[in-house]
């Protein structure tokens, strides 16, 4: 926890020093890092709730062979 602590603050003297112009690409450097990690969240979930439907087409006998590969 004081590591994280640290190392937050070694960010955020990095970022003071920074010019304005920087400051916006970091920030929206964030965001797009906020955003992807959001996606991938939301294919996740949609696979999961996906599943319980496609279950009848995965499990079934004619396409067990591929259940080996």
């Amino acid at each position: 926890m004081v590591t994280e602590r640290n190392h937050i603050r070694e960010l955020i003297e990095k970022l003071e020093s920074l010019s304005p112009e920087r400051m916006a690409e970091v920030e929206d450097f964030v965001d797009f890092l906020k955003s992807r990690d959001q996606s991938s969240r939301l294919v996740r979930v949609a696979a999961r709730v996906a599943e319980p439907s496609l279950k009848k087409v995965w499990d079934n006998s004619e396409d067990s062979i591929y259940d080996t590969l």
